[in-house]
This record gives C-alpha cells, sequence and structure tokens, in this order.
C-alpha cells in the first residue's frame, strides 16, 4: 500500500532529526486524517530504525505528543521514529460528533465502530495497523519487523488492546494510565455502546484485562510497562490498573506496573517518566 495524496503540513527540526506533521486520504476512514512522524538522525542518514506508535487520549490529536512529551531528544538518542496518529476521524459531518469530550470527535478508542453512523467512517483499528503503519513504514524506509505501540489514557487502552488483538505485529507495548477495563468504567460503556451497540458481549474483544485473561501464554514475555500516578483524578472509577495487574498474573504476563504517589493524570506526569518507556521500547527493538 502507499498513501494517497500525502501531504506535508509543516516540518521543524528537532534534534538532528525532523518533526513533521502530514494529512493525507484515507482509504480506510474515507476522510483525510493527520498524523505527525519524527525522524531521528539515524533516519534522515539513510539507517532503517525502528518505528514506535504513540496513540494519544481523549481529547488530544496529532500534534499533543509531540508537543508537549519532549520525547524528540531521547528518541534522536536511541534511533526511533515516533508516529503519532490523530485520536479519530473528523469532518465525517455526523450530528452530533463534536458535542462530548468522551465520545466522538477526538475520542476514537482504537476501534472499528458497527454501529450507525458511526460505522464506516469510525474505523482507526483498521486504519492503524491495515493502512496508516504499512504506508509509513513504506513510505520513510522504517523497519516494519521493529514496531513497537504506546499510549496515553484512552490510547493506554489502545496500545493494549491493540498489541493483544494483533500478535506478532508489535514487539514490544507499554502505556501511560491506560483505561485497563473499559467494559467496567463509566468511558467504556459510553463509548462502546455507541460504537458497538447494546450487545455488551461484542464488547470484550476491546478490553485488554479480558483479552489477556484470554491468552494462552504471556504474548509479550518481555515484559510490558505501565505508570500510573496515584493523583490520578480518573484512576479509582475510569481506569482498573489492577485488573489488568490480575490478569497478566493468571497467564504469566510479566508486567512491571509502576504506581507513583502525587502524579495525576496529565502530561507533566507522562514527562516525568517517559524515558523509561523509551529506554523499554529502544531494548525491545534493538
Amino acid at each position: 500500500m502507499t498513501f494517497t495524496a500525502l501531504e506535508l503540513i509543516s516540518e521543524h527540526a528537532c534534534f538532528g532529526g525532523v518533526q513533521r506533521f502530514y494529512k493525507h486520504s484515507s482509504s480506510e476512514i474515507g476522510l483525510p486524517m493527520r498524523f505527525g512522524l519524527y525522524l531521528p538522525p539515524q533516519a534522515l542518514a539513510g539507517q532503517k530504525v525502528p518505528l514506535l506508535t504513540y496513540l494519544a487520549g481523549l481529547t488530544c490529536t496529532e500534534e499533543t505528543f509531540a508537543i508537549k512529551a519532549g520525547a524528540q531528544r531521547l528518541a534522536a538518542q536511541w534511533g526511533l521514529a515516533i508516529l503519532t496518529p490523530d485520536t479519530s476521524p473528523r469532518g465525517a459531518g455526523i450530528v452530533g460528533e463534536s458535542n462530548h469530550w468522551e465520545f466522538g470527535v477526538g475520542a476514537g478508542f482504537y476501534l472499528d465502530a458497527t454501529e450507525a453512523p458511526w460505522a464506516g467512517h469510525w474505523c482507526m483499528e483498521s486504519y492503524l495497523i491495515k493502512e496508516l503503519l504499512p504506508d509509513v513504514a513504506a513510505q520513510f524506509s522504517l523497519d516494519d519487523q521493529r514496531l513497537g505501540l504506546f499510549g496515553h489514557s484512552m490510547g493506554g487502552h489502545g496500545a493494549l488492546t491493540l498489541a493483544l488483538r494483533h500478535p506478532g505485529v508489535f514487539r514490544s507495548v507499554s502505556a501511560f494510565a491506560p483505561i485497563c477495563a473499559p467494559t467496567q468504567c463509566p468511558w467504556g460503556h459510553n463509548a462502546f455502546t455507541g460504537y458497538l451497540g447494546q450487545d455488551e458481549s461484542t464488547w470484550a474483544a476491546h478490553d485488554a484485562s479480558v483479552l489477556m485473561g484470554r491468552q494462552g501464554s504471556a504474548p509479550y514475555p518481555q515484559g510490558i510497562l505501565i505508570d500510573q500516578g496515584l493523583a490520578d483524578q480518573f484512576l479509582a472509577t475510569q481506569l482498573h490498573p489492577h485488573l489488568f495487574e490480575s490478569a497478566c498474573a493468571q497467564v504469566g504476563q510479566p508486567l512491571t506496573l509502576r504506581r507513583h504517589a502525587g502524579y495525576d493524570h496529565g502530561y507533566y506526569f507522562v514527562q516525568t517518566f517517559l524515558a523509561d518507556h523509551l529506554q523499554h521500547h529502544a531494548t525491545s527493538l534493538a
């Protein structure tokens, strides 16, 4: 596959590499989509570097992580390309698509919707796995055999579920404050009802804790890293990392779940522990 109508929006020199933002026509979404891509100096010199994809949380865009996290310095040091997709389709013209910050625009939940009016355009899983990742790797000569995936909040949910739903695609996975059991929290109930329908039996296929519990053996024997702030205002009601922890223990999946006093849900928290996540991926993708 190759990109259709790939358009460079902006380009910024950064730590010897380049941070770019692109727009393209998506066949899976049926609408224009945007993404950010950091190419480290090693990639600019012709080296085939690993590709690490970051999935952002509710209300975010392809720019959020690139601007707020400060990842480029370490990505340049370790030779990692970083892809930052948008969090949902935009401009579909669905009535009410922007009425609620936790559903619709900016809240794609990294799945393929099956319910009208979202089915057809809200196909974030297919977009990422079938289109964006292979096209980016091919277009920019990145190593499609060394793919890593991480994310924050809704994006942490996306990272864990996509890594489990597509075995063999990703070699490393981590998350910041992920929604670990969306079938058991208000954000998940709201999103899954709208995107997948009232039949709750279909929801489990997009719940990281359920998916992990169904594994016959550890899918990521090199380990999964999760960081969670204990001052996170969403911890008790929305995130439930203890359920994913229990599921990992059940199947023997190595998990490093670090709980940090005083840290909330935002990007100051992400910045604080970002280096550990990039090192986790760099080691696994070496």
